[in-house]
């Protein structure tokens, strides 16, 4: 036999080549029976599908969208809350038949994914607003969803109620007699942990900046002075030497409200090897109820966010722009979507010390 086509295929089971054609890439359209049928023909041609490269050209679309993370990739996945959302959305869009793409938000060796990859749509995490990929993903006027940071001009945001984490972290820690609490926090504009200067300065990085603006304003409200202590970003070895630096200041506080269970866990571990007992000396508060959270004795008091919901609605909001984009359904309603966080009281958190 020569060459095997979807027409031979179709000639075999007796059906049109576009029937042939749907049970690839439209299952949808025939029966269980029919298409099991038409696959067992082709596996037996050896005919693999219809080649993806034309498909894509016939369709005028690639099936897939982007998913920018930070400039590394392995560290997006080293970070438990990244991971979960990613997670969450992969299953999200799998059932669409959408797969995902990942695209470092700066170019790597020379190569510009972000201008270069072919994808439909991209959702953007938690990136800096002027971020080489999202510049260029803008200039091809892609669909955009934008997850905890702000949304360009008419894209979708889906955000956490990072101030309202904060503010609660803070107020249940004042409601256990805490007086001197204090912020541990990322700045992607340092290079080295440092105690802020000045609280009213600015955090490039959107949910830092909320989640320490919810945590100041409570301690102002409990009329206290909060400190912040900032390390350069939410990795193992900036938060080691940011915790290293708070735990040996000779004003250490009674309570610390963490950027992330990441910074939490870690902060509780240092403290014991540094002959601390937490939460009696010590108590620490967390973000994100990661499974970082319950990695730690005792386990963290935490701030849970919902991954899965997080991942529904990015997905929900790509697939209705990219259905308008392919002249299928209305124009979305640009909005910014907060998701609500849960305070979960575990053992690291009791009375401040007397």
């Amino acid at each position: 036999m020569g060459r095997v086509t979807l027409q031979t295929v179709a000639d075999v089971v007796g059906v049109s080549r576009m029937t042939v054609s749907n049970a690839f890439s439209r299952p949808d359209q025939l029966s269980a029976t029919l298409r099991a049928r038409i696959l067992a023909a082709a596996a037996e041609l050896g005919y693999a599908g219809p080649d993806p490269t034309a498909r894509a050209l016939a369709r005028r679309s690639t099936g897939a969208v982007g998913a920018v993370m930070t400039d590394s990739l392995g560290e997006a996945f080293r970070d438990p809350a990244a991971a979960a959302f990613f997670g969450a959305l992969a299953e999200e869009l799998a059932p669409t038949g959408l797969s995902v793409s990942l695209i470092p938000a700066a170019g790597v060796g020379g190569h510009l994914h972000a201008r270069d990859l072919p994808i439909d749509a991209a959702v953007v995490y938690a990136c800096a607003g002027d971020t080489e990929a999202v510049g260029w993903l803008a200039r091809r006027r892609l669909p955009l969803v934008f997850v905890d940071q702000e949304p360009l001009a008419g894209s979708t945001g889906i955000v956490l109620d990072d101030v309202g984490g904060g503010r609660a972290a803070v107020e249940h820690l004042v409601g256990m007699g805490h007086r001197d609490i204090a912020v541990l926090t990322m700045n992607s504009g340092l290079t080295a942990p440092a105690w802020r200067a000045d609280l009213s300065a600015d955090n490039p990085t959107q949910v830092a900046r909320k989640r320490t603006a919810g945590a100041l304003a409570a301690l102002a409200d409990a009329g206290l002075t909060g400190r912040v202590l900032e390390v350069p970003d939410n990795r193992a070895t900036d938060t080691a030497a940011g915790v290293e630096l708070l735990l040996a200041d000779p004003q250490r506080p009674t309570g610390v409200v963490c950027f992330s269970d990441l910074m939490g866990a870690t902060l509780v571990r240092a403290a014991q090897q540094a002959g601390l007992t937490v939460p009696r000396d010590l108590s620490v508060v967390g973000f994100d109820d990661s499974f970082l959270a319950q990695t730690v004795r005792p386990a963290l008091t935490t701030l849970r966010q919902d991954f899965d919901a997080k991942g529904r609605l990015a997905a929900q909001a790509l697939i209705d722009a990219l259905a308008h984009a392919r002249g299928d359904g209305p124009e979305p309603a640009p909005t910014t979507v907060v998701v609500p966080v849960e305070l979960v009281v575990r053992g690291s958190t009791g009375p401040a010390p007397a």
